[in-house]
């Protein structure tokens, strides 16, 4: 029997990387991409791991990637869109710039890779979707609004999209992590802050960073997206280490939700 091939993009480092590794171990194919391939580091260079160029605001370098991947490996079942950072301050601090760049990366993007590889899974009569979300696309926190608002589309995408495809029988599906103790707060994440909002969001930053030292590792969120991949239903949604927080979002009446999370994060 053939081996599966899977399709990572913002396979770098955090979740894709984990990722990329997990399915090459477990005997997948795996074409993992990211901006510059060179800058790999040595684990990537696994022998069931093929690495490509792909910069998801660039539509050229979408379709190219995508024939790279498919010359390689003759046909894509799997893709999972990770690619993505977060840009976080008041919506005030916010230039159209970095709007923009918000919304090309993590869900523009997003949308660009998925439409290049639709057709070969049309073609091939089955194929599944996998688009990294967050439990903040189900619930919002302060000073992340244009992050956030990526993460709310992407699941109305997602949600949509899977009615679309039902008859090619493509599927999709939703992996949405909790904190992550991640190169998040380095490399990808972006932050604007002005007066008057400085010292609300400084605490805002002070206890999203704690919860992200103590938030799910790579490696499990990977577990997650490995465990949806292999499952045959039509299950949209997969939690990975939500924490209390999202299901106090749940559970409690909004006026007293709101309470506790301005108390907790931001007052």
């Amino acid at each position: 029997m053939m081996a599966k091939t899977i399709l990572i993009t913002g396979a770098s480092s955090g979740i894709g990387r984990a990722t990329a590794l997990l399915f090459a171990d477990k005997g997948w194919n795996v074409a993992a991409t990211l901006r510059d391939p060179l800058r790999a580091d040595s684990a990537l260079r696994h022998p069931n791991i093929s690495l490509f160029a792909l910069d998801v605001t660039k539509a050229d370098s979408i379709a190219q990637a995508v024939v790279d991947a498919l010359a390689r490996y003759q046909t894509i079942d799997v893709l999972l869109n990770n690619a993505g950072y977060g840009l976080f301050g008041p919506i005030e601090a916010l230039d159209d710039r970095q709007i923009q760049q918000q919304f090309a990366t993590n869900l523009f993007g997003l949308i660009g890779v998925t439409q290049q590889v639709l057709p070969i899974m049309r073609a091939a009569g089955e194929g599944l979707i996998l688009n990294i979300s967050s439990i903040i696309g189900r619930m919002a926190l302060p000073y992340a609004s244009s992050y956030i608002a990526t993460k709310f589309a992407v699941e109305g995408l997602s949600e949509s999209m899977r009615y679309e495809l039902e008859p090619f029988h493509i599927r999709v599906k939703i992996v949405e992590p909790g904190s992550i103790a991640t190169e998040f707060g380095k490399g990808s994440m972006q932050m604007a802050v002005r007066d008057p909002y400085r010292a609300s969001m400084n605490k805002f930053l002070s206890v999203f960073t704690k919860s992200n030292s103590a938030g799910a590792k790579p490696e499990e969120v990977a577990k997650v997206i490995y465990r949806a991949a292999n499952d045959s239903s039509n299950r949209l949604r997969y939690l990975a280490k939500p924490g209390p927080f999202f299901w106090l979002n749940r559970i409690l009446p909004d006026a007293i939700w709101r309470r506790l999370l301005v108390k907790v994060m931001v007052s």
